[in-house]
C-alpha cells in the first residue's frame, strides 16, 4: 500500500491533455423519439430478419473470429466497386479506424489536420495520440475556406488530414475540385470520410488510383447497421499492410461479420431504405424551412442542422415533449443556436416539428 506521500493518483499519471477532455456524451434515450444520431429509423423487412436469427442461432460463437474477415471483405470490395488494386482494411465502427491512422503517423510533433466544425473525433483521437491538432475554420456558410485550409496545409505540413464528406455536422458536400486541391497539395496522408455515402451523390472511392495519398472510410452505421459497429478504410494495399499492423485482432465479431456479410448481400434493401430517408429528408427540409424563426442548412446527410433563437431552451422543449435531438450550441463558435436532427419516419418527424412548434411558441 502506497504513503500517502507516494499516494498514486488519476491526476499524477494520466497525461493533462487527457485529464482536460471531455468524455464522448451519449444522452440516455429511453422513452424518447430518437433523432439524435444519425440512425436508420427503419427496421429490415420480416423476411431478411428471419434469415438473419437462423444465421445466428448457428453461429459459432465459440469460436473467435475469421480475423482476416475475407467474406466480409469480398462483399464490402462488391458493393462498392472498389477499383483494381485497392483493398480495405476493417474498424470496430469508424472511430477506431481513425484511432488507427492517427497512431501509425503520430511521431513525435506530428499534426493532424481537420475544418471546423467537423466530427469531433478528428480532434480528440489527436489527442489520445500526442498528435498536435489544427482545426480551418469553415466558411459562414460552412464551405471549405480553400485558401486558408492550403495555407494551413503549407504552413503546418501535416502528416494525416481528414476530411468528411458529406460533412458532420453541417451536413453539406465540399465542392469536390477543392477537396482534390487539398488532396494535391498535403505532404502526407488525406482520409476522406464517408460516414453519409448513401445519402450523397458523389464519392472519392472512384479517385483512390489517381492519388497516392488518399484514403476513403466509410462506415455502415448510418446505413442500418448502427448496432454492428462496423467501418472500414478503403485505398492501396501498401498503406493497408501497414496499418494492418495497429488493427488488434479479432476487432470484428463472429455475429457483425455475419449479419454483415448477409445484409450486404441485400444491399439493395439498404439503399432502397436510404432512398426513403432522402425522400423524406427534401420534405423535412421544406417544412422546416417554413417555420418562422428556423434557418435549415442544405443537407446530402440523413440528419439536417438548423439554427433558432434560444437553441437550447428550444432542445429542453423538445426533451420535454418527448423528442430527442442533438444540441449543438455551445459546442463550437460557428454553431451557435445549432441544433441537429435526425431524418426519422414520416411519423416521428411529424411528431418532432409539432414540438418544435410547440417549443418555439411557448417561448415567443
Amino acid at each position: 500500500m502506497s504513503s500517502a506521500s507516494t499516494a498514486v493518483t488519476p491526476s499524477s499519471l494520466i497525461r493533462p491533455e487527457i485529464q482536460a477532455l471531455h468524455a464522448y456524451h451519449v444522452p440516455p434515450s429511453t422513452g424518447f423519439i430518437k433523432l439524435d444520431a444519425m440512425e436508420n429509423p427503419y427496421l429490415l423487412p420480416q423476411t431478411l430478419r428471419d434469415e438473419l436469427a437462423r444465421l445466428v442461432a448457428d453461429a459459432a460463437i465459440n469460436r473467435y473470429p475469421d480475423a482476416g474477415a475475407y467474406d466480409l471483405k469480398a462483399h464490402i470490395r462488391s458493393v462498392t466497386k472498389l477499383p483494381s488494386g485497392m483493398d480495405v482494411l476493417l474498424g470496430n465502427g469508424s472511430d477506431e479506424i481513425i484511432q488507427v491512422l492517427a497512431m501509425a503517423v503520430a511521431k513525435p510533433g506530428a499534426v493532424l489536420l481537420s475544418v471546423e466544425p467537423s466530427f469531433v473525433m478528428y480532434k480528440m483521437i489527436a489527442a489520445f495520440t500526442g498528435m498536435r491538432y489544427v482545426g480551418v475554420p469553415l466558411t459562414q456558410d460552412f464551405s471549405l475556406d480553400l485558401q486558408a485550409t492550403l495555407d494551413a496545409i503549407k504552413r503546418e505540413r501535416p502528416a494525416l488530414v481528414f476530411l468528411a464528406y458529406p460533412n458532420n455536422p453541417t451536413g453539406n458536400l465540399f465542392d469536390a475540385e477543392a477537396v482534390k486541391r487539398i488532396i494535391e497539395a498535403s505532404p502526407g496522408l488525406v482520409v476522406v470520410d464517408e460516414a453519409y455515402y448513401a445519402f450523397a451523390r458523389d464519392s472519392f472511392i472512384p479517385h483512390l488510383a489517381h492519388y497516392d495519398n488518399l484514403l476513403v472510410m466509410r462506415t455502415f452505421s448510418k446505413l442500418g447497421m448502427a448496432g454492428l459497429r462496423l467501418g472500414f478504410l478503403a485505398g492501396s494495399k501498401a498503406w493497408l499492410e501497414q496499418l494492418e499492423k495497429l488493427r488488434l485482432p479479432y476487432n470484428v465479431g463472429v455475429l457483425p461479420q455475419l449479419v454483415a456479410s448477409k445484409l450486404l448481400q441485400h444491399h439493395d434493401v439498404l439503399l432502397a431504405q436510404a432512398a426513403s430517408i432522402k425522400q423524406e429528408r427534401t420534405r423535412l427540409m421544406s417544412v422546416l424551412s417554413d417555420i418562422r424563426g428556423v434557418k435549415a442548412y442544405p443537407s446530402e446527410a440523413n440528419f439536417i442542422l438548423f439554427r433558432v433563437a434560444k437553441a437550447t431552451q428550444i432542445f429542453e422543449g423538445l426533451k420535454q415533449r418527448g423528442v430527442l435531438i442533438k444540441n449543438l450550441n455551445g459546442g463550437h463558435p460557428a454553431l451557435a443556436d445549432c441544433l441537429r436532427v435526425t431524418v426519422g419516419t414520416p411519423d416521428e418527424d411529424a411528431k418532432f416539428i409539432a414540438a418544435l412548434q410547440d417549443s418555439i411558441n411557448q417561448l415567443a
